[in-house]
C-alpha cells in the first residue's frame, strides 16, 4: 500500500506546527532548494520535498515507499549512513559523497542525516549536489597533478636517457658478437631498454612549459581527422560511431596537432573500453551559455562555452583509479602506462580549458571545455 506524502510535521502522527505568519511546516520544507527525504525504519522513503521531486527526476508518488537501495545502491555507503545515525541517534554529516543510482549514474553530494523520532527510527536526510565548480575541481585535480610530474619529468629525462643509450649501445655490440641464447638475451635488453626511453620520451612532454601556438581551429574537422584515424587503426572491432555536432558550434582557439592528440587518447581509451560486440562510440559537441570556470594561473574566471565529448557504452572506469585518474601512471588497463589521460589533461591545461568526466556501466564520458576564438 502507498502512503501519501504527508507533511513533514505529520510524520510521526505530531499535528502540524505553524509559524506566526500561517505558514505551515510542509511550505517552508517544500520552499528548500536542497532536497529532503524522510526514512522509514524498514529504509523506504516516506517523505520527500519538491526539490527531492527535482532531484530525483521523478514525481513523489513514485519515491514514496521506495528503498534507499532503489534510489542509490545496495553498496551505496548513504545506506550504511543512514544505519549509523539510526543505532547511534547522533547526526552525521559527509562532504562529497558519490551518490550513484541506475538511472542518474553517480553524483557528488554533501549528505546530512539526522534522527527525526528515535522511537519510529525515521531519520531525515539532506542532500545538497555539487555545483559544476566543486565538480570541476574534484575531476580536474589533474591541474596539479600535472604540475606535480613537470619537475619529476625533466630529471627523469636528463638523468635517465643518457645511461640508457649506453646499456642499449653496449647490448647491441654483444648482440653482434655472441651467438645462440646469448644472442636473444642482448636483444632483450635492447628491446627493454626502447622502451624505457619511449617511456622516458613520453614524460618529457609534461616538463615542456613553453607557450603554445595556437589558431582558430574547426573543431569538427579536427574530430572527423581522428575518428577517420581511430577507424583505420580498429578494422574489425565492428564499431559504431555517432556524431551528435552543433553545427553552429564557433572556432576553437587551439593547437591543432596537440588537440588531435587529446581526442586520439580519448577515442582510443573508448574503442578499447568498447571490447564487446555491441560497441558504441558517440562525439558530441554543443556550446553552452554561461560556462565559466576558475583555471589556475589566470585572472577571475574564463568563459569556457565550448563542449566537446566523447562518450563511449563500454563498462565504465574502475572504482579504485577514479580519485586519480588524471594522475600520470594512473591506469585502469592492464599494461596500460597511466600517461594518456594525463597528456589529456596537460594539453587541456595548456589550452586554457577544463576537462571532467562521468563514468557508470555502459556509459563514460570525458568532457573538454575550451575557450572559443575571439571573433575580433
Amino acid at each position: 500500500m502507498t502512503l501519501p506524502a504527508e507533511p513533514l510535521a505529520k510524520v510521526n502522527g505530531a499535528s502540524s506546527i505553524r509559524n506566526e505568519g500561517g505558514l505551515g511546516e510542509d511550505a517552508v520544507v517544500h520552499a528548500l532548494p536542497d532536497p529532503v527525504l524522510v526514512i522509514d525504519a524498514d529504509d523506504r522513503v516516506r517523505y520527500v520535498n519538491t526539490a527531492a521531486e527535482q532531484f530525483f527526476a521523478t514525481g513523489r508518488d513514485s519515491l514514496i515507499r521506495k528503498s534507499i537501495q532503489e534510489l542509490t545502491a545496495d553498496d551505496s555507503p548513504i545506506v550504511d549512513l543512514v544505519y549509523r545515525v539510526r543505532r547511534s541517534g547522533v547526526s552525521i554529516a559527509q562532504h562529497g559523497m558519490e551518490m550513484c543510482s541506475p538511472r542518474d549514474g553517480t553524483r557528488r553530494v554533501d549528505i546530512h542525516v539526522g534522527v527525526l523520532d528515535e522511537s519510529h527510527g525515521d531519520v531525515v536526510l539532506c542532500l545538497r549536489q555539487r555545483t559544476f565548480a566543486e565538480t570541476i575541481s574534484r575531476h580536474l585535480t589533474s591541474r596539479d597533478s600535472v604540475r606535480s610530474v613537470t619537475a619529476m619529468a625533466a630529471v627523469l629525462a636528463h638523468e635517465v636517457k643518457n645511461p640508457l643509450a649506453g646499456i642499449r649501445g653496449a647490448a647491441q655490440l654483444l648482440e653482434r658478437e655472441i651467438l645462440g641464447e646469448g644472442e636473444s638475451l642482448a636483444r632483450l635488453i635492447r628491446d627493454e631498454v626502447d622502451r624505457i626511453c619511449s617511456l622516458v620520451e613520453n614524460m618529457e612532454v609534461f616538463a615542456d612549459e613553453r607557450p603554445i601556438d595556437i589558431e582558430p581551429l574547426n573543431i569538427h574537422e579536427l574530430l572527423d581527422h581522428v575518428r577517420r584515424l581511430v577507424e583505420a587503426g580498429a578494422e574489425g572491432a565492428k564499431l559504431k560511431f555517432v556524431e551528435s555536432y552543433d553545427p553552429s558550434l564557433p572556432p576553437v582557439l587551439g593547437n591543432r596537432d596537440q588537440l588531435i592528440q587529446a581526442l586520439l587518447n580519448l577515442m582510443n581509451n573508448a574503442v578499447e573500453a568498447c571490447s564487446e560486440p555491441g560497441g558504441e562510440i558517440t562525439l558530441l559537441t554543443a556550446y553552452r551559455h554561461g560556462m565559466r570556470a576558475t583555471v589556475p594561473g589566470s585572472k577571475g574566471r574564463l568563459d569556457l562555452p565550448l563542449e566537446v565529448a566523447v562518450r563511449d557504452n563500454g563498462m565504465g572506469i574502475a572504482e579504485e583509479v577514479r580519485a586519480n585518474l588524471f594522475d600520470a601512471f594512473v591506469s585502469g588497463k592492464r599494461g596500460g602506462t597511466g600517461l594518456g589521460l594525463a597528456l589529456v589533461a596537460k594539453i587541456v591545461r595548456d589550452h586554457g580549458g577544463v576537462i571532467e568526466y562521468e563514468s557508470r556501466q555502459r556509459r563514460t564520458e570525458f568532457r573538454m571545455r575550451l575557450p572559443v576564438a575571439s571573433e575580433g
